[in-house]
């Protein structure tokens, strides 16, 4: 590897460029097929460059292609991986590592929470440029094109410390933003790619406790239904031709090399693309799985199932399993075609792609730096609140002269795990005080309750603001540590629902009932004492850039909240299955959940009501049924609503979940209006897995169509009969 970079180095001293050789070559012809082009490719590489292929470097100099890595970017581009680890930044008071500056906007839970797939696909562009920007110009370290995102995993349960990665809980709509994610990351060129979506964690990877070393066990119908589903979708409908395996098994056998990613995404759904092992999960399959005897071993085992990217130190593995005829240069050549094909795709093999300028005109300005992308966070980040209470009106905010901020993240901008740096951060406090002497209100502050702090600022103002949550990081930077169990992130579940500071709010509530909890967390908690006293909760997620005017234009109205929760709230933890039961049917998600919820899947409030006339089928065609409803703003103001339409089979005699998001609009009513909301449903998701047909089958009988505000919420209702097939 090094070899390379000096290679790159030395052609960009040399002659300004990473081409070495400027002469043609056959495969740099654009009028053969891409199949065609990559075959020429590899037939110019000796075995050694191959190897170098399976690494996500990828690249060949001496052929005139730029050497190239990858990129995170759950949520925003982070330059330096997981933990940021170019340059230094202070948090908490410590020096930890830090990037360049990138857009940020809130974790993916929060993204999730917008419900608004159009949204998600602009992050997706935004983030794209900046990605460019970066890989294109000098100032970045690191340079790549593959971007690691969207995470196309499911939040099954509350207490998988990566919960904030994840859209959410439900394979539809997780599958709607990933798909928009995924176009948004690519870009709209009909022969080249912005960057490469590369989805993670392929499959069923929402245990952090024995990650390394655990089995994720369900049947075929689950897998094609559930969780399998948006990567399927991401796939086949977003264009994404790249994922990551991830650490566990299913059904026993490590996913990076499991039959499935070959028979499957491969074969069945076309991914053509890259297959990556996480980082690590290589070594695992010898010391954590045991699953094969040695390093040599496995390296040839992940070859041949079809992995063509190692996250880990495999060169001299692999070597020695070519050297014992354990693995086959023609393996090697198969696999790496997918590479190769990303590489083509992202136009690193022609002169002509659109996207190639972007970030060389050093005197532009940078992405980050531009006022519409900011105004965007922004608006981003107030879509995705979820307003969880609201008793008599409470908000918005009005009629009060003296607000308390108190708590440990008023004044804080926390990132996650896989977060870069902001170029700015506005917190809810600063936001605060800008709307306070907008409103003529005086704002205090105290970060915490030492003292007694935040009660005697409690005592002599109108309202509170009591800012908490997690701590994306567990409090502590230590890998594996969590101190506060109800905190969670990557290698930490969580072990307990609780809100650590409930019975500071308790206290704080004691001196003054007008107390609003501002939630800004990774996932969900029992706030059972909150729902049932405070008069207002919201919740906002971590990591915007613009956090604090997002919470201050829902708090004082400037935007009607429509946030909607993507998981369920339980009120206790006891609710929930065993962690590894991965049977969801045992009682898990709104799907399958048989117990009373603190807070339902798709649920979340606004300052203006809306009611819903009845549904009607509007007309069907091959592929699709169209129902339309009409929508009415009966509030005090204008409103955004967002209709969702579940499926249930009451005359089947196959086993359904209770009822199965089927399709979502959020729609924007004027106050007084009423809106014709018409939502498009996919035949095939109206279908089930057989297993003893190994094919997905159309329902026959009555499908019941419910539409309201909620899973728990339905306003109106219609049968449709499926046509016979023939």
């Amino acid at each position: 590897m090094k070899y390379y970079r000096l290679l790159q180095t030395l052609a960009v001293f040399l002659f300004g460029t990473t081409a070495i050789n400027a002469q043609p070559y056959d495969f740099q012809n654009t009028k053969l097929k891409d199949d065609k082009r990559v075959e020429l490719f590899i037939k110019h590489l000796t075995l050694e460059e191959k190897m170098m292929w399976l690494s996500p470097m990828m690249g060949t100099p001496r052929l005139g292609m730029p050497v190239l890595s990858c990129y995170e970017g759950l949520h925003g581009l982070a330059l330096g991986g997981p933990s940021r680890n170019n340059g230094v930044i202070t948090v908490d008071g410590k020096e930890v590592p830090n990037d360049l500056p990138t857009t940020i906007f809130p974790q993916a839970y929060g993204m999730g929470s917008t419900w608004d797939p159009s949204l998600i696909q602009r992050i997706g562009e935004i983030e794209a440029e900046e990605v460019r920007w970066y890989a294109q110009g000098t100032k970045a370290r690191r340079k790549g094109l593959v971007v690691f995102a969207p995470n196309a995993d499911l939040a099954r349960d509350p207490r998988w410390g990566r919960t904030e990665e994840s859209f959410g809980e439900d394979p539809f709509l997780t599958a709607q933003l990933s798909v928009a994610m995924v176009k948004g990351l690519q870009g709209d060129d009909p022969r080249y790619w912005k960057t490469a979506a590369l989805m993670k964690h392929f499959l069923a990877n929402s245990n952090e406790d024995g990650r390394d070393s655990t089995s994720s066990n369900f049947d075929e119908r689950l897998f094609r239904e559930y969780y399998s589903y948006p990567f399927y979708k991401g796939i086949t409908e977003g264009g994404s031709r790249a994922f990551m395996a991830s650490y566990n098994s299913w059904n026993g056998i490590p996913m990076c090399v499991h039959p499935c990613l070959d028979e499957i995404t491969r074969q069945e759904w076309g991914n053509n693309g890259i297959i990556c092992t996480d980082g690590g999960a290589y070594a695992m399959l010898v010391n954590a799985h045991h699953y094969y005897p040695d390093f040599p071993t496995a390296a040839a085992g992940v070859v041949k199932a079809g992995t063509s990217q190692f996250l880990d130190r495999y060169q001299p593995y692999l070597k020695e399993a070519v050297e014992k005829g354990l693995v086959t240069e023609a393996d090697i050549d198969k696999v790496i075609r997918g590479n190769i094909f990303v590489a083509l795709k992202l136009g690193l093999l022609d002169d002509g792609c659109p996207y190639a300028e972007i970030g060389k005109d050093s005197t532009a300005m940078p992405p980050y730096e531009r006022e519409e992308v900011k105004q965007f966070v922004r608006e981003v980040t107030a879509k995705s609140i979820v307003l969880l209470k609201n008793a008599n009106q409470t908000l918005p905010i009005k009629g009060v002269k003296k607000i308390a901020v108190v708590g440990p993240y008023a004044d804080k901008i926390i990132y996650d795990w896989y977060s870069g740096t902001a170029p700015y951060e506005n917190t809810i406090l600063k936001a605060m005080q800008e709307a306070g002497k907008a409103y003529g209100i005086e704002i205090l502050y105290a970060p915490d309750n030492q003292m007694g702090r935040a009660e005697a600022l409690a005592r002599e103002a109108d309202m509170v603001l009591v800012c908490t949550g997690n701590h994306p990081y567990g409090t502590d930077r230590t890998w594996k540590v969590c101190p506060v169990p109800s905190d969670g992130r990557e290698a930490n579940d969580r072990h307990s629902l609780q809100l650590p500071d409930e019975d500071e709010i308790r206290r704080i509530y004691a001196v003054n009932p007008n107390t609003v909890l501002v939630l800004v967390s990774s996932f969900p908690y029992t706030i059972n004492w909150s729902k049932e006293h405070l008069p207002a909760i919201l919740h906002v997620t971590h990591c915007s850039q613009e956090q604090g005017h997002g919470v201050t234009d829902v708090l004082f109205g400037r935007v009607n909240p429509a946030g909607r929760t993507t998981q369920t709230w339980v009120k206790d933890i006891l609710d929930l299955p065993p962690m590894m039961d991965y049977d969801i049917r045992h009682g898990r998600t709104y799907m399958y959940f048989d117990k009373e919820v603190l807070f339902p899947f798709g649920y979340g409030l606004s300052y203006t009501r809306f009611e819903y006339g009845d549904a009607k089928i509007l007309k069907q065609d091959k592929q699709k049924v169209y129902v339309s409803v009409p929508v009415r703003n009966v509030g005090a103001c204008d409103g955004e609503e967002v209709v969702q339409l579940y499926a249930h089979y009451p005359d089947s005699k196959v086993e359904h979940p209770r009822r199965q998001l089927r399709a979502f609009e959020r729609v924007s009513i004027p106050q007084g209006e009423t809106r014709e909301v018409v939502l498009e449903i996919d035949k095939n998701d109206l279908s089930y897995w057989d297993e003893a047909a190994h094919a997905f089958v159309q329902e026959s009988g009555r499908v019941c169509l419910e539409i309201g505000a909620s899973s728990a919420d339905i306003r109106t209702e219609i049968d449709y009969y499926p046509k016979k097939q023939k």
